[in-house]
């Protein structure tokens, strides 16, 4: 479905819609940060000789440049073009993911993951805008809902990788499926069209910077990103960097058993995603993320006090479910709030801020671990999670209960 344009500008069209393999595999490369070394960590730190609270350290600095560079690329992909953006992101993600391979020192390894989440910033969210540049309504919601659950199944798959490699060859082996990253920026070049949105021919950056604010400002918005930086400081927080260390300090689980218990969570939340359209059409996606927060925290508790590994399995996946519920819902509302032009600021501005519960997130929990242990810090997790679900029944006024569809 191609928009007629300005002849102008000729780069400036609405191309054909992409595959969305291609969509996919952008999406599964951006996953690959911390998904495939999150089960290797505690022999990581271990063999580099640094003490279990420094995982917090290692998870979080590969988040926090996306704080400010998700915006920046956004930026960036609505004046010059998605492709244009991804490459050189894609390339730089291969490169110093490999790089880690060979890193001698913890500090070493810490640079490398920094320069790797500058790459990554605009990833997983340029995936989302081109969905959004090319789908509308329920169906974006669908597609949104497909991207969701690729996500959620390589949840499955790369921490049982990564944990196998781990296992096999030692932590440094869990870096080399960084390399896709390369494999990916080919398959862009040569399939994603070079095109960018029609209705931003022409704008100057002050005009891009005010149409974006405009749209960023609304209650809506405001509302989704919040709920954005909540959701992924405790993924990234709880059960990123505090689950695999309570697995080998508290339950004496290996790499490979780690991986595998990582994975649990992917099951529920790619059949809850790949449901989506559904779900969004008959209960809204207010309903949806309230369920899901709700979710989170029952899940992290549960964890938390779990006596052996057969009830923290089930708790797991039932933490999956609230994966399901939120992450799409809120990427999708974050798409379709503003036109074309505006999409990638908008969405980037989002993932900032998510990246910085990334970031965030797993600081406080490293901290919490040396404090007072990872039960204790998984429940109180939990609980605190459960706080954030009574605001927003709570504050259902602030945002118009129409607005989220």
């Amino acid at each position: 479905m191609t928009v007629p344009v300005p002849p102008s500008d000729p780069e400036a069209e609405v191309t054909p819609r992409p595959p969305l393999a291609i969509i996919f595999s952008i999406t599964l490369t951006g996953i690959l940060a911390n998904t495939i070394v999150n089960p290797a960590i505690p022999d990581l730190l271990r063999d580099l000789g640094q003490p279990s609270s420094r995982a917090g350290l290692f998870v979080g600095v590969g988040a926090l440049p996306g704080v400010l560079m998700a915006p920046a690329i956004g930026l960036l992909a609505d004046r010059f073009g998605r492709r244009q953006i991804l490459i050189p992101c894609l390339v730089g993600f291969g490169v110093f993911g490999l790089a880690g391979v060979l890193a001698p020192t913890f500090g070493v390894l810490i640079i490398l993951r920094l320069f790797q989440g500058i790459a990554s910033a605009g990833l997983i969210n340029l995936a989302v805008v081109i969905i959004g540049d090319h789908w509308e309504g329920l169906e974006r919601a669908k597609r949104i809902g497909q991207n969701a659950a690729a996500l959620t199944i390589s949840l499955a798959v790369f921490p049982a990788l990564g944990g196998f490699l781990a296992g096999a060859w030692g932590w440094q082996a869990s870096f080399f499926p960084y390399g896709v990253g390369l494999v990916t920026a080919v398959a862009v070049a040569k399939v994603l069209p070079k095109g960018r949105p029609a209705s931003g021919v022409g704008r100057t950056l002050g005009t891009q910077l005010t149409e974006a604010w405009a749209v960023l400002r609304q209650p809506l918005v405001l509302a989704v990103t919040g709920l954005g930086f909540v959701v992924f400081f405790v993924i990234f927080g709880l059960f990123l960097t505090v689950l695999p260390v309570h697995l080998d300090e508290d339950l004496g689980i290996g790499a490979t058993g780690r991986g595998l218990v990582l994975a649990v969570p992917a099951i529920s939340s790619t059949i809850v995603a790949l449901n989506l359209g559904r779900l969004r059409a008959r209960f809204g996606g207010r309903v949806l993320v309230l369920v899901g927060t709700v979710v989170y925290a029952v899940g992290f508790v549960t964890i938390g006090l779990a006596p052996s590994l057969a009830p923290l399995v089930v708790a797991a996946l039932f933490y999956g479910l609230a994966e399901g519920f939120t992450i799409p819902t809120l990427q999708d509302v974050a798409a379709g709030s503003g036109p074309a032009a505006t999409r990638g600021s908008v969405v980037a501005v989002w993932v900032g801020v998510v990246r910085a519960g990334q970031f965030v997130g797993p600081l406080v929990a490293g901290a919490s671990i040396a404090l007072v242990g990872t039960s204790a810090t998984l429940v109180v997790g939990g609980l605190l999670t459960g706080i954030v679900a009574v605001a927003q029944v709570v504050g259902r006024r602030v945002v118009p209960a129409p607005a989220v569809v």
